[in-house]
């Protein structure tokens, strides 16, 4: 149970995160945690801001001895992503998470942990808290939305903070430093369409593609898994094409920047051909099995029989839709020339649904390379406008350029090789952190992001390593009493 996670150490943050735990506040919905967070840093003596929209900025003047070094401003994301078992009862904006201790690590009772950025925020919560600490002035950055727009990162606005350097808490394996992020842009499309009458003589039944493992669109984007929404477009267009199936409903993935891992639709068939059509549902999931085999070891294709469906989607619209989606570039495009093994530009086919009359299609790009993403957008617009789909590519955010002779990177290489007897991994990462946005705004800012370990965020799989919250808890410490000096 989730009581158990504030008996580990270091205690004081893990019995934040636990607090962070029992209150909902996926992306959209952070009123509960903005006011906790202001009840928090009021509590303390502290002051505390929250800006026109919703970020909160809790600071702590510099501790005795301490004032002629480099503020710093430690920063995380309220928010978290809600996703969940397709079997399991849950209510993001109401139910508390149950954090579970499964061996080394701690996760979720069939949903997202929210490990994914609570570690860092309840980290920044122990430093504010902190009477025993050495530090400059500190400053933490709580910014809201991080995980469906940014919308905090945006919205911050000059000359609210004061510190020199930027300690980002988001990122995900210790022992790894990120000097770099992609950037990103939305491709958000619908396709109107009517619907016709179910024809005579049709059996209904209802595809399920299940059992993929999802992850995150950016850090896991190369790592070969499967898209639920590409593989069952994929047996929909050889279906329509060769068993005169219609579609009455599809629904394939729920948030932007999660690999989708479970894709749905409900079809008709000629009664006749049922047979047959079960005997190709059986060979594409050996398809696919065979295809993922090293990635994807639990994928499940099935169609159960159901309810007749009122009426179906008009047949030429869904035939250019699907071909739309088939045609539509997935995955990594491009690897990174500037550092080797990084993803320099991705697409996430994220979300593929019916409702209210349109075909809608969500996909997030992400590349270190502004151009490489514009053109990547092109090409997914060419794809469906030539489907006679409507395209909007949005919400564009910007990269993070590397800077190898930042200080605060120097600083906390020459921190941790004294910790821990190696050298850290200075990296950049194929996501969104927040860097490029707020280095925009604040571009004086030298910044660095570390984190504990976390493996599969965005999923009900996710969950963050023990023996790595505390290696991250100590580094941290030792990175606020080395802080540069002006």
């Amino acid at each position: 149970m989730s009581t158990e996670i504030k008996n580990l150490e270091p205690k004081e943050l893990w019995n934040y995160f636990y607090e962070l735990t029992q209150i909902p506040r996926p992306s959209k919905h952070e009123s509960a945690v903005i006011e906790y967070m202001k009840k928090f840093g009021e509590s303390l003596g502290l002051e505390t801001i929250v800006d026109k929209v919703g970020n909160v900025i809790i600071r702590k003047p510099a501790t005795p001895g301490m004032e002629n070094v480099k503020g710093m401003v430690l920063q995380g994301h309220l928010d978290m992503v809600p996703q969940k078992n397709s079997d399991k009862a849950f209510d993001f904006t109401k139910d508390p998470i149950d954090a579970i201790i499964d061996g080394e690590w701690v996760t979720a009772d069939g949903t997202t942990l929210g490990a994914d950025n609570g570690m860092g925020v309840a980290a920044a919560m122990a430093v504010l808290a902190s009477k025993e600490l050495k530090h400059g002035l500190v400053e933490a950055l709580f910014t809201i939305d991080e995980e469906t727009g940014m919308t905090g990162a945006f919205g911050l606005e000059p000359g609210i903070l004061k510190g020199d350097i930027l300690i980002n808490l988001d990122s995900e394996d210790e022992g790894e430093m990120y000097i770099g992020c992609a950037g990103g842009m939305d491709a958000n499309i619908s396709l109107k369409y009517n619907t016709v009458a179910v024809p005579t003589g049709h059996a209904a039944f209802k595809l399920e593609l299940t059992g993929l493992k999802g992850g995150h669109s950016g850090m896991d984007i190369p790592l070969g898994r499967g898209n639920a929404n590409k593989l069952l477009n994929r047996y929909i267009k050889h279906a329509i094409d060769k068993h005169d199936m219609q579609i009455a409903s599809i629904e394939g993935g729920s948030l932007r920047n999660a690999i989708p891992r479970e894709a749905f639709a409900v079809v008709t068939i000629p009664a006749d051909k049922k047979d047959i059509f079960m005997e190709c549902v059986g060979k594409f999931e050996t398809i696919f099995r065979s295809e993922l085999s090293a990635t994807e070891p639990d994928l499940k294709f099935i169609a159960k029989a159901t309810d007749m469906p009122a009426n179906v989607i008009e047949p030429a619209i869904i035939a250019k839709f699907s071909r739309a989606v088939y045609a539509c570039p997935n995955g990594v495009m491009r690897m990174s020339n500037a550092m080797e093994g990084l993803v320099e530009t991705s697409n996430n086919l994220a979300i593929m649904k019916s409702e209210n009359g349109e075909l809608i299609v969500n996909c997030l790009m992400r590349s270190s390379v502004d151009s490489a993403k514009e053109a990547l957008g092109e090409a997914v617009s060419s794809a469906f406008e030539l489907a006679g789909a409507a395209v909007a590519l949005e919400g564009g955010y910007p990269g993070w350029k590397p800077n190898p002779d930042s200080a605060i990177l120097k600083s906390c290489r020459e921190t941790y090789e004294t910790m821990y007897g190696k050298i850290p991994e200075i990296k950049a990462i194929h996501a969104g952190l927040e860097c490029g946005l707020l280095g925009a705004v604040y571009p004086n800012w030298d910044m660095i992001s570390f984190g504990p370990t976390i493996r599969y965020p965005h999923s009900p799989d996710e969950k963050v390593n023990i023996a790595t919250v505390q290696k991250f808890w100590d580094f941290l410490v030792k990175v606020l009493e080395h802080s540069p000096a002006k």
